[in-house]
């Protein structure tokens, strides 16, 4: 009798996912600055005396850093314990508080005059020497996002390499150029220079909402004004850097655009695609509406906006809202970063485990661990084998991001938790 052949061995079972299995959570948007009488010891003495009178007759406008939780700007351990309480393990660190001789935070401050320019960037590179001191005392857990201005091109190219030697990993914060500012516009190649150092060492150029829009005046109206056109102001970094080449001549460039929502991109790429070809069209001669505009672009702008943004740019999705998920395939799953905006009130916390499940609840976990840590880690050089340890004690369980969120909490003050976010057009 002939033996029957032996049975094909079974397929493996795929990996059980235990209860306990938790992900490693890097919040893209986070802010932090010193209190203000605080950066004295960074200023150069010969700062001294100004910033003394200075700061004597200072009035902060700003409510919540008047508070008793603004040392949540400053005050690395109780921001270290409110985090991890959060599911946090690591954070992108942007600015916040009021640098010397600024007359509001650096993040909407309009440029500086040619008068104000020197006051104003010692006080930007004593916030620069603060945060890497701040980022030092929570090593592998914080990339410091240092800053810089437009009007000096040559000392900003200076900072940069301070700031990257002062082991500042987040990057650079590239300020706006708004109408009005009398800078050169981001498109310039006046700018090359800054472009070409961050390529080269490695760190990314981070555009964060509310530093582009220009000034609106003190009318009521002013501020809801501010709120439906700031996120668009932001948006022009995108086209600007697009369309003016930058990325053409420097390859290595990375972009990166913070606190903007990502509901926008597939659109806004369509619409430069389409302008992109239009303007290569009449760049040889062919007969359309933009050949006027067209000349001489179509080989200095390189690449298709689209396919610019696959290659060198990202997207802090700060509390990414249900309605903007569907749309992760079309911005490119390893282009979102989660944030939580901490400490601002419009930020997730103390809510951010709920804020993770109303976004992700019933995606497949390998997407999740991307889009709540793994590109930040890849953009920023987060050690995600170092974070874990941290992470299997604090980071929320893959069972507890799996479930969808009933009711948001009742005193939840993040537009994360807020309906009727869809209607957003940008």
């Amino acid at each position: 009798m002939t033996p029957s052949p032996p049975s094909p061995p079974s397929p493996p079972s795929p990996p059980s996912t235990p209860d306990d299995d938790r992900y490693t959570v890097i919040s893209a948007d986070c802010h932090a600055g010193a209190d203000l009488l605080d950066y004295r010891p960074y200023l150069a003495k010969e700062h001294h005396d100004e910033f003394d009178a200075w700061a004597a007759t200072y009035v902060n406008p700003y409510q919540d850093l008047l508070a008793d939780t603004a040392d949540r700007n400053w005050n690395s351990e109780r921001r270290l314990a409110e985090l991890e309480r959060d599911g946090i393990v690591a954070e992108v660190v942007f600015p916040n508080t009021i640098p010397p001789f600024f007359p509001s935070a650096s993040l909407t401050a309009p440029a500086p005059t040619a008068r104000e320019f020197a006051r104003r960037w010692a006080g930007l590179r004593a916030h620069n020497r603060w945060l890497a001191d701040f980022c030092a005392a929570a090593p592998g857990r914080r990339a410091g996002v240092f800053q810089i201005l437009l009007n000096d091109v040559d000392e900003a190219v200076r900072e940069i390499h301070r700031a990257v030697g002062a082991g500042l990993g987040g990057g650079l914060l590239l300020p706006g150029t708004p109408p009005g500012s009398g800078l050169p516009e981001l498109y310039s190649t006046a700018y090359d220079p800054i472009w070409a150092a961050c390529a080269e060492l490695g760190v990314p150029v981070n555009h964060h909402a509310g530093s582009a829009s220009p000034p609106l005046g003190d009318e009521p109206a002013a501020r809801a004004v501010f709120m439906v056109e700031t996120t668009w102001f932001s948006h022009r970094a995108l086209w600007h850097l697009v369309f003016g080449g930058a990325f053409r001549r420097h390859p290595g460039l990375r972009l990166v655009l913070t606190e903007q929502g990502s509901g926008w991109i597939p659109g806004v790429l369509d619409m430069l695609d389409y302008y992109h070809g239009r303007l290569v069209a009449a760049g040889t001669k062919a007969s359309t509406a933009e050949a006027k505009f067209g000349a001489g672009l179509g080989a200095s702008m390189g690449k298709r906006p689209s396919q610019v943004w696959h290659e060198n740019c990202w997207v802090g999705a700060s509390f990414m809202r249900p309605h903007e998920v569907p749309l992760r395939d079309r911005i490119g799953l390893d282009k979102i970063m989660w944030g939580s905006d901490y400490p601002h009130d419009e930020g997730t916390h103390p809510y951010s485990r709920e804020g993770l499940r109303i976004a992700y609840a019933g995606l497949p976990r390998e997407e999740v661990a991307a889009m709540v840590g793994g590109n930040a880690a890849r953009v920023y050089g987060f050690d995600l084998e170092r974070l874990a340890p941290l992470a299997a004690k604090v980071g929320p369980t893959v069972a507890e991001l799996a479930e969808p969120l009933g009711e948001p909490p009742a005193d939840a003050t993040s537009p994360a938790f807020a309906k009727g976010g869809s209607v957003r057009v940008w």
